[in-house]
């Protein structure tokens, strides 16, 4: 991505289910220094038991919340304004990477933004990066409203996509790939994690 004279693209870092920019910006420790990273967190407490407890401290934070059968969400729009009021005040970004929930969001949305519907007044998105995501209206999640069409036309946003062989995200991780045009895919042999990359 990075040609002689040109700088590094920047990447806005979205982090994954109740944990938090810290977090994240720990577990890709590895990247920096080859992709501008900016982290930010999610708007709402975490609002039950993080995962990464005992192993990262507190506080964590969600991007919005669900019903269990991931069917009905809440706060999903005042999530995505945002992120885009993120993206107004910091800097023109050139692409998403998310985690787990953020690697969820950052996927829709290009095609959000295609239907006029989200991040409408910053620059396109160039690049996607999703480790462990899914697709909104796929085989495991419902839908927010605002998301309805983000997937009805294929993305054609460059994007690599990082998925674990045990991850419980697998098979939606896999129907995400279906919704975009030409995706470059890792697999490594873990769960839903931020695999060590060499």
């Amino acid at each position: 991505m990075e040609t002689q004279g040109q700088k590094k693209p920047i990447f806005l870092c979205l982090q994954g289910f109740r944990t938090s920019a810290e977090i994240l910006h720990k577990q890709l420790r590895r990247w920096l220094g080859k992709l501008d990273l900016v982290f930010m967190d999610g708007p709402c407490a975490a609002q039950g038991k993080s995962d990464v407890e005992g192993f990262y401290d507190p506080p964590c934070n969600e991007w919005f919340q669900f019903r269990q059968d991931f069917r009905e969400y809440y706060n999903f729009e005042e999530c995505i304004a945002y992120i885009e009021d993120y993206m107004i005040k910091h800097r023109p970004f050139d692409g998403l990477m998310g985690f787990s929930q953020g690697a969820i969001i950052s996927a829709a949305l290009p095609g959000m933004r295609l239907d006029g519907l989200a991040i409408t007044k910053v620059p396109k998105i160039k690049y996607l990066i999703i480790i462990s995501g899914g697709k909104f209206g796929g085989c495991m999640f419902g839908s927010p409203k605002l998301s309805a069409n983000a997937f009805s036309s294929p993305i054609k946003c460059p994007s690599l996509h990082i998925m674990g062989e045990e991850d419980f995200l697998k098979e939606p991780g896999i129907e995400l790939l279906e919704s975009f045009v030409d995706p470059f895919l890792i697999n490594h042999p873990k769960g839903h994690t931020i695999a060590r990359l060499g």
